[in-house]
């Protein structure tokens, strides 16, 4: 199901593709903007890691830079009985997280230190295991190729709004609506792989209401810290674990508060968070869950 998915959705953003195409250059235009898209798509499938990671300029960390941190995500995916992913920092004050890969067996899972310096133990393992959760269901190579593919339609709408030729109203809504367009066809499954997600990391770290708390605290403040990355590329947003920057009517994921909402149940569900593994409470045991980092995890020239 996943596949189709992913077969149908990308067929979509390269329809769209070729629309900006014929509107700016005909037929030829079309044709071109159609061997750009299958480009991208074979380029992305391969190389959807390095591109998402060079983006952020993530710094990769193991067990002797970060070892609390590798230990956590290493143990997490034992329980999740996924091969074991590169595990990677952001020196980003907003606090998210992502993952990204074609596959399990080829996958990076992410946080930023703004979020590894804000949340409990409890806390950033429960949005670990929400990341781990998106490897385990298969959404990162659709994630990162939606971002690319959907970023390169916007780039292409903007040099259009410059350099478009004259082809009347058809080629002018062409420009505009097409993001638009683009946006949507996101929204359609993402919305959907959150919950997903989510459920996942529920299951995975026995913690449900420790992650409800995670995205309680960032969701706040990923609105007022601003996110380089997003900003230059907003395709991007729908990468982390909460969006930023942008308005609900236009997010790939659900309100947080749906979100929250349905990790309660889940913990109501396990025996109300106790007995069962389920923490009841995410701040139970944060002063002993602050994550140690050391300069050297973070510093690009090693």
């Amino acid at each position: 199901m996943n596949f189709l998915k992913t077969t149908m959705l990308l067929a979509a953003l390269t329809a769209l593709f070729m629309v900006m195409g014929f509107s700016l250059g005909g037929p030829r235009g079309a044709i071109l903007a159609l061997l750009v898209a299958a480009g991208m798509n074979l380029f992305t499938y391969w190389n959807a890691d390095k591109i998402v990671l060079k983006m952020h300029n993530a710094i990769e960390v193991d067990n002797t830079s970060h070892p609390e941190f590798y230990t956590m995500v290493e143990r997490l995916a034992q329980q999740a009985q996924l091969p074991m992913p590169k595990v990677y920092i952001v020196d980003q004050a907003q606090p998210n997280a992502f993952a990204t890969g074609r596959d399990p067996e080829n996958s990076a899972v992410a946080a930023t230190t703004g979020l590894l310096n804000m949340l409990s133990y409890d806390e950033i393992e429960g949005v670990m295991a929400h990341e781990l959760g998106h490897v385990k269901n298969r959404d990162t190579l659709i994630m990162t190729m939606v971002a690319t593919i959907a970023g390169a339609v916007s780039m292409l709408a903007n040099f259009g709004m410059f350099f478009r030729s004259n082809r009347g109203l058809a080629g002018i809504l062409a420009v505009f609506i097409a993001p638009f367009a683009a946006m949507i066809v996101q929204m359609a499954i993402s919305r959907t792989r959150e919950f997903g997600a989510d459920k996942a990391a529920a299951d995975i770290s026995g913690k449900p209401l420790a992650l409800a708390s995670a995205l309680h605290k960032i969701s706040g403040q990923a609105q007022r810290i601003a996110n380089p990355v997003a900003q230059r590329n907003p395709a991007a947003a729908q990468l982390y674990i909460v969006p930023a920057g942008v308005k609900q009517m236009f997010s790939t994921h659900p309100a947080t508060e749906d979100r929250i909402a349905a990790l309660q149940q889940m913990a109501d569900q396990g025996g109300s968070g106790r007995g069962d593994g389920w923490s009841s409470n995410a701040d139970e045991i944060g002063d002993m869950g602050r994550l140690k980092r050391k300069r050297s995890a973070l510093d690009p020239t090693r």
